[in-house]
C-alpha cells in the first residue's frame, strides 16, 4: 500500500511528528487495525495497536490511486477513547 501524509506547513515534515507517531507506526496500524469505521467528509479512522502495545488512532482518505492513502493526522489514544475502544474490542 502507497501512504502519502500531509505536510505541516510550517515545517515541511508530517503533520503526524507532531503528535509523536512514526510513518513505521501508521503504516503498521493500516495492515492490521482493529477498527476501520467511516469518518467525517468521506474520511476512515483506523484504530489498532503498534508492535510497540501503543494504541493509535489514523484519520485517512483513500486516493483515487487504486492502494494508495492519504493520511492527515494520527495520535495516541489514552483516557475514555481508549478506554472506550477496549471496549468495543472486547465484544467482538
Amino acid at each position: 500500500m502507497r501512504v502519502r501524509y500531509y505536510l505541516d506547513p510550517e515545517t515541511g515534515e508530517p503533520h503526524i511528528y507532531g503528535h509523536g507517531v512514526t510513518e513505521d507506526e501508521v503504516e503498521e496500524v493500516l495492515r492490521r487495525s482493529g477498527e476501520d469505521r467511516a469518518g467525517r467528509d468521506d474520511s476512515r479512522v483506523a484504530t489498532g495497536w503498534t508492535e510497540d502495545a501503543r494504541c493509535l488512532r489514523v484519520i485517512y482518505v483513500r486516493d483515487p490511486e487504486p492502494g494508495s492513502v492519504f493520511v492527515i493526522t494520527a495520535y495516541a489514544l489514552t483516557g475514555k477513547p481508549l478506554a472506550a475502544y477496549r471496549r468495543r474490542m472486547k465484544k467482538r
